[in-house]
């Protein structure tokens, strides 16, 4: 790859960026940490996956049904 491509001074520069940081990596590690926790570990016990256990397969049909009940609500 040529030096004076715009995509390797690009990476040459987050990778020099990268490879000098010092609290950085510590602040990249705690952000890595809290999104594993809330995707891995926090996501499935408290975001159900509501759409799947209610709609059997039907999920437009289940969406569109569940939208009109509530527009003829009010």
């Amino acid at each position: 790859m040529k030096k004076d491509s715009f995509i390797y001074r690009a990476f040459d520069l987050y990778y020099d960026g990268f490879r000098h940081m010092t609290l950085g990596k510590t602040l990249w590690i705690i952000i890595l940490i809290k999104l594993f926790i809330m995707f891995f570990i926090l996501k499935p016990f408290f975001f159900p996956n509501y759409l799947k256990q209610n709609a059997h397969g039907n999920e437009a049909g289940f969406v569109a049904n569940e939208l009109t009940e509530r527009a003829n609500k009010n």
